[in-house]
């Protein structure tokens, strides 16, 4: 297959290509400055194409006529929409439904795969949300991704293309520098301590977020490369991906568990701004995932074993 990824210089667009190269597909690294093939694809490397690009605007020189499919994942994550309003905007939706202008009259039918959010919702919510609860966002970013999410709908009604929205939970543990999503802390409080530097916590030991660890991640993104157009409705595209709750205090514990207690000493607290603190307390915390069970997603059984899977891949 011919296959996009946008944003593709970022932890997940790496992470993806690398096993789509590895898997013998062609690849068209896309992102505002000029990505890298991933290291452990450079066998495959010849399949990769890396493109720099700005797709606020223009995309229609990029995207080839023959695609089979494409990942978006270029954006401005939560805080940053939120300090940026008009970067956020620019970039999180009028790029995006920029680019979907361009599939539409380039490549009809393509399959498109959004990298959405559970920032889409906000409180109050049942204790269960579902992809049947109705988005009320209470951030820029969750606002932007939500206007994407109904244009990918409609652009799939209509048959321009064969749109799939999935909302991702937290991915932890990120390698690499932080970012500027509110939830980055999620990733450093492991990703410093096990390497001997410190981190910081803005929350208390009772508060809980809703995670997924990269393995399960790029097992999904493949997987909804297999999945039938008619397995949903042409109308309502939305797959809440998989997850697993969990606390502060069980974060913690996984990481001494695997790090030891220097680890967790390395764990510094620390006061959130308010903004931020609002934003983190918006977000739900469990979901009713049965419909991505239904479709063959995959779930993480026990949050540690995503703490030590970044344990290995330090001493690969």
């Amino acid at each position: 297959m011919k296959i996009a990824i946008t944003g593709a210089g970022g932890f997940v667009g790496q992470l993806l290509a690398e096993h789509l190269l590895l898997a013998d597909h062609k690849v068209l690294l896309i992102d505002i400055f000029e990505p890298c093939v991933p290291t452990k694809a450079f066998p495959r490397s010849s399949n990769a194409q890396c493109i720099k690009a700005d797709l606020s605007t223009d995309s229609s020189s990029v995207i080839p006529s023959d695609l089979d499919a494409i990942y978006i994942f270029h954006g401005i994550m939560s805080a940053g929409s939120e300090a940026d309003f008009d970067l956020g905007y620019r970039v999180n939706l009028h790029s995006t439904l920029n680019l979907l202008e361009t599939l539409r009259q380039q490549c009809k039918g393509v399959r498109v795969v959004y990298a959405s959010s559970t920032a889409i919702y906000g409180q109050p919510l049942p204790q269960w949300p579902s992809e049947a609860t109705l988005p009320t966002p209470a951030s820029s970013y969750g606002t932007q991704k939500s206007m994407i999410e109904y244009a990918i709908n409609d652009f799939s009604r209509r048959g321009f293309i064969n749109g799939f929205t999935l909302r991702f939970p937290t991915i932890s543990v990120r390698p690499g520098k932080p970012t500027q999503a509110a939830s980055s802390w999620m990733s450093g409080m492991f990703r410093e301590p096990l390497q001997g530097l410190p981190s910081s916590l803005p929350c208390a030991d009772d508060f809980e977020a809703w995670l997924c660890s990269p393995r399960i991640l790029v097992a999904n993104l493949l997987h909804v490369l297999t999945i039938e157009r008619d397995a949903l409705p042409a109308h309502m595209r939305q797959v809440n991906l998989p997850g697993i709750t969990a606390s502060v205090r069980e974060m913690l514990e996984a990481l001494e568990q695997v790090g030891g207690k220097k680890a967790v000493e390395l764990v510094k607290r620390e006061e959130p701004t308010k903004e931020i603190k609002d934003m983190l307390d918006s977000w739900p915390i469990r979901f009713d995932v049965s419909k991505a069970m239904g479709l063959g997603f995959k779930r993480d059984e026990r949050f540690v074993d995503a703490v030590r899977d970044f344990k290995m891949s330090l001493e690969e």
